[in-house]
């Protein structure tokens, strides 16, 4: 697929700043399209000295992408033009059935666009392209800096859309006064760059003020809308403030000569988005056109779902501190026994416990139920090195990450990772041990197909000859077999490290697929 942003780095010899103008028309010019029931289409002349076009066929359109480079485009050829952009109308049906953007035109195939971009004027025209109707267009030219650095092109057929009735007339004049203003280098304004996911689209509503801020035209979204806030008297005539509206975005409108969006809400129940465009003339505002959107039952949404997260996170911070109360009861527990064997029990139970706190905590501060694993990777290499019974101290390294995992996935594997390390620490390293103990942790995901890996090794002794995951009776590696079989529906291999046919420690692998 061919971006805009890519086509106009690569075939224009646009800068910067001109190339920011056409993103911030491209992004605003929904409302064009929308206000003028037509297809629009962003034409950009080609930099002479960064294309070059096959000679043969001359008159054939083709796309960038089979272009062949035979024949360098020179001055003397005339201005060839890309499609740089393309737009369809929400209020009608579209004009074209397939994608021009990337499409290229030779010098002399776009008569209008072309007398556009040499008179810097609007030029209204019409077309044969083979249809049962004659084509018509309107090409506005594109100033930035007081240069032309494009065409916008609408094209319609009375023939093809709407009838033409008092609420289109007052749509068609609209799209008239911004196409003069796109001409004067006025629309868009510098501020419609910033994107607004609630922003009112024609559909939703539209209010046209005069420059006295006077109402002068309502669509019937908009009377609905107003009706909804509970004004039920005539508008037209009418400021908003006369009806009750304490609108600051329309002051802010004509007093900055920029677009201003204000969201407020008119009842408790009632909550309405407002944009208020400017409409320029000769540095003056003429006017304004206020599109107004009903959020209310997307923002009763929204607080339902803050009030859920809330509930939700809730729910986990006080999981967390009820496992670690049990976590502090076992460590005040062990600390009153005599018997080693029952407080090192006591111990890994603690331990056990608190991994599982870990994700919760996670949960606690995160909304949703996916888990940022990495961050929980130090506190289990903490617990690891707290239980450390070994004489020197145990280097615990990690690498790689598994990024977002869902919470179902992390406790159990939360617990097994803990296992492994604590395992490895205890008793990987005791006697005929000889070195400096080291435990590595890699983690690795694939995020096409969703596999984890997990790998706990060492430079220990490894396991026995005889050693079997299936049948062992050590309660930590017959706790992380059944999480990994049971709760994780992952694979599970354990072997030992070999350099000349020697053990130079152990591997425990993990492998698992996460939906």
């Amino acid at each position: 697929m061919t971006y805009p942003v890519e086509l106009a780095k690569e075939l224009t010899g646009l800068e910067s700043g001109a190339r920011g103008h056409l993103e911030r028309l491209m992004s605003s010019w929904s409302l064009l399209s929308d206000l003028s029931f037509s297809d629009l289409i962003l034409y950009v002349p080609i930099d002479n000295f960064s294309l070059a076009i096959a000679d043969d066929n001359p008159s054939e359109t083709k796309s960038h992408s089979l272009i062949d480079f035979t024949k360098r485009i020179t001055p003397e050829d005339g201005l060839h033009f890309v499609i740089l952009g393309q737009i369809r109308p929400a209020t009608s049906q579209t004009f074209f059935d397939h994608d021009l953007v990337g499409q290229i035109y030779r010098a002399g195939e776009l008569s209008l666009v072309q007398e556009a971009w040499r008179k810097g004027s609007i030029i209204f025209g019409e077309l044969d392209e083979g249809r049962e109707e004659l084509t018509r267009y309107q090409c506005i030219p594109v100033r930035w800096n007081q240069e032309i650095i494009a065409v916008l092109s609408r094209a319609w057929s009375p023939l093809v859309g709407r009838k033409t009735g008092g609420l289109e007339r007052t749509y068609l004049t609209l799209f008239a006064r911004f196409a003069q203003m796109i001409a004067d280098g006025v629309f868009p304004f510098v501020t419609d760059e910033d994107a607004f996911d609630d922003a009112p689209r024609v559909g939703d509503g539209v209010i046209v003020l005069d420059h006295d801020k006077r109402i002068i035209f309502a669509s019937p979204n908009a009377i609905n809308a107003l009706h909804r806030m509970g004004i039920m008297s005539a508008v037209t005539g009418s400021t908003l403030f006369e009806l009750g509206l304490n609108v600051e975005a329309v002051e802010l409108s004509y007093i900055k000569h920029l677009p201003v969006m204000e969201e407020f809400e008119r009842r408790p129940d009632v909550i309405v988005i407002l944009r208020c465009i400017p409409l320029i003339e000769q540095d003056k505002v003429t006017g304004c056109a206020l599109l107004l959107r009903d959020v209310t039952d997307l923002r009763r949404r929204d607080r339902l779902l803050l009030s859920k997260d809330a509930a939700i996170r809730e729910v986990h911070h006080r999981v967390k501190n009820n496992l670690q109360t049990i976590s502090s009861l076992l460590r005040l527990q062990g600390r009153r026994l005599g018997d080693n064997v029952a407080r090192s029990a006591l111990a890994e139970a603690e331990r056990r416990v608190a991994a599982i706190a870990l994700v919760h905590e996670i949960l606690a501060r995160e909304p949703g139920d996916q888990v940022p694993f990495g961050e929980i990777i130090p506190a289990l290499i903490r617990l690891a090195r707290d239980g450390e019974s070994q004489g020197g101290e145990v280097s615990i390294e990690c690498t790689g990450d598994v990024g977002q995992i869902p919470a179902d996935v992390a406790t159990p594997l939360a617990v097994v990772i803990a296992e492994l390390t604590q395992n490895a620490v205890e008793h990987a390293f005791v006697p005929p041990f000889a070195g400096t103990p080291k435990v590595v942790l890699k983690l690795f995901s694939e995020a096409e197909n969703g596999h984890l890996h997990v790998e706990v090794s060492d430079n220990g002794i490894g396991f026995p000859s005889d050693f079997d995951i299936d049948t062992t009776k050590s309660l930590g590696l017959s706790i992380v077999r059944d999480l990994v079989r049971s709760q994780l529906s992952g694979n599970l291999t354990v072997s030992n490290l070999c350099i000349e046919d020697k053990i130079s420690g152990a591997v425990v692998a993990i492998d698992l697929k996460v939906d």
